[in-house]
């Protein structure tokens, strides 16, 4: 799959192959070449983690068009290191790079479940479902040490309050006790994402991962225990694994799978460069035919932030990708049930507790 011949320093393993300037520091050494320095010759970069006191857990989300209300990440940056990962931005936020930095320097919120406690306190909280991994994946390797994502659906539980779960990592099955308790009070869906059924894309594309039979596995398992679930082809890359939808969708709706969803893929801030880079390195032979198809999804452009247009794309590219999802979701009876949580059995256990006394 990939051209060694094209780049013989091609790293295995990681989806970003170096690190570009963080936008919002002025002074900074980066590897934005590998060629001609020493330094960084060879250089096995390993996971670090970053322990962090947050302050708060729960975000709004405005954006009218990613299908959530709030979210919670336990976890920033992710050592997946899907190479399209959108939240490469917001590392830069943290003083880290968008690229090798994202997938190798993770932020590890120690006291979320506290703070998730912390907000299902506050009286003028209105009991909505709070989606895991809006941003990074909460399933991500180090979630098997430290269960921080396991104590915030044993919080949800205790309050009553609807979760929403989207992982690429099978480690979720881990946790199905609590979700089976969480599926009987209607109070959860679990989706997986899946981007194609090829193994030798997913190595390149999404190196870390677990692979797409043990997700359709992940779909099979909590179908048949009965969990809501569904999955994400997303994102979907012209040229790439477009042309996989059919045998994605088929394949979730024969596992279980109730819904389904897809975007288009979006290259915005520092993605766009590690994007390149990267289509380049792995896959020269169609790099260019890639790169224009993107565009031609959104507008001319490879980044894309108007709101409907974003998500989904536009142009002829697009309109066909919109087309056969929705034909491909009739034909494997997909998506026919309204998702709707139970948000009337929400709780606030510290009032519950004083009302003991």
């Amino acid at each position: 799959m990939i051209n060694q011949e094209a780049n013989d320093r091609f790293e295995k393993g990681r989806g970003a192959q170096f690190n570009p300037k963080n936008r919002f520091l002025k002074g900074q050494y980066v590897q934005e070449h590998v060629e001609g320095i020493d330094d960084w010759e060879h250089d096995e970069r390993k996971t670090q983690y970053i322990y962090d006191d947050s302050k708060t857990l729960v975000n709004k989300v405005t954006s009218p068009d990613v299908g959530m209300l709030y979210s919670a990440n336990p976890y920033q940056g992710c050592e997946h290191g899907c190479i399209y990962c959108y939240a490469r931005n917001s590392h830069e936020y943290w003083g880290y790079s968008a690229g090798l930095d994202f997938e190798s320097r993770i932020v590890v919120k120690k006291n979320a479940p506290a703070l998730l406690r912390k907000f299902f306190d506050n009286k003028n909280w209105v009991p909505a479902p709070i989606s895991l991994s809006g941003n990074t994946d909460c399933y991500q390797p180090i979630e098997r040490k430290m269960r921080i994502t396991r104590q915030l659906l044993e919080v949800c539980l205790e309050y009553r309050n609807p979760v929403g779960i989207l992982s690429k990592n099978a480690l979720v099955l881990r946790d199905i006790d609590i979700i089976q308790d969480l599926a009987r009070l209607n109070l959860v869906r679990v989706f997986s994402s899946i981007t194609s059924l090829d193994e030798d894309l997913r190595r390149v594309l999404e190196p870390r991962t677990a692979s797409y039979r043990s997700r359709l596995k992940v779909v099979e398992t909590m179908a048949k225990a009965g969990i809501p679930t569904g999955i994400m082809n997303a994102p979907l890359i012209p040229g790439l694994n477009d042309m996989h939808m059919h045998d994605v969708l088929k394949a979730a709706s024969e596992s279980g799978a109730r819904w389904a969803g897809y975007t288009v893929v979006r290259l915005n801030g520092a993605v766009g460069p590690i994007f390149k880079d990267w289509l380049e390195k792995a896959f020269p032979d169609r790099a260019a035919k890639v790169w224009h198809q993107i565009e031609e999804c959104h507008d001319g452009n490879v980044n894309d932030s108007r709101w409907g247009n974003r998500i989904v794309g536009d142009g002829k590219f697009a309109e066909l990708i919109k087309t056969q999802f929705k034909l491909y979701t009739k034909k494997y009876g997909l998506n026919q049930a309204k998702m709707e949580y139970n948000v009337s059995d929400f709780r606030r256990v510290k009032n519950q507790q004083l009302s003991l006394f």
